[in-house]
């Protein structure tokens, strides 16, 4: 396990979990700056239904809203400053985005993003879906992306001072 010298925190959980919630809790509870980085693009009418709720729970909570659907490594660069909490929601939408688009590499873009964690003066809470405790996909994209998140987290998790496991709206500590 490598030793974290980030002030970073990765909450994962599955889908309608409470993760985001758990996690924006924290970010309010630092008494910082915030900033809500989303990385979800509206692929359909569905997805801009759930964007524009998401934007509405933060609408008057004294939250800056920035959406960065591929480079969250600049927009992290962009946006860190001591004093300030960047949400980033989420990760999994991340590697989607990042599947879809010709020519990147999840895995090293992944690294890299992990590798910069401890080069940031803001706390960063990155939330994420844990998608690989069910069966196996039956499609090799979906398996793929099953595999890209699971390195991703544990990366991440590597790096990051805190994790926190999120099920039905109640979180387990799982370092830190």
């Amino acid at each position: 396990m490598t030793t974290s010298h980030s002030r970073s925190i990765l909450v994962l959980g599955g889908a309608r979990s409470g993760k985001s919630h758990f996690a924006e809790t924290m970010a309010r509870d630092t008494g910082f700056d915030r900033v809500y980085l989303a990385t979800g693009r509206a692929w359909d009418d569905e997805m801009r239904a759930r964007i524009e709720t998401h934007k509405a729970d933060r609408a008057d909570g004294g939250w800056t809203t920035h959406e960065e659907p591929l480079d969250l490594i600049g927009a992290l660069r962009a946006l860190d400053r001591p004093g300030r909490v960047i949400l980033v929601d989420c990760l999994t939408l991340w590697v989607t985005n990042l599947m879809m688009e010709e020519g990147r590499d999840v895995d090293a873009e992944g690294a890299a993003l992990a590798a910069m964690l401890a080069e940031l003066q803001a706390t960063v809470i990155f939330v994420s879906n844990e998608v690989g405790l069910g069966i196996v996909p039956e499609n090799r994209m979906a398996r793929a992306f099953r595999d890209h998140a699971g390195r991703l987290h544990q990366s991440i998790a590597a790096q990051v001072a805190e994790v926190y496991f999120v099920a039905a709206g109640l979180p387990l500590k799982m370092k830190g």
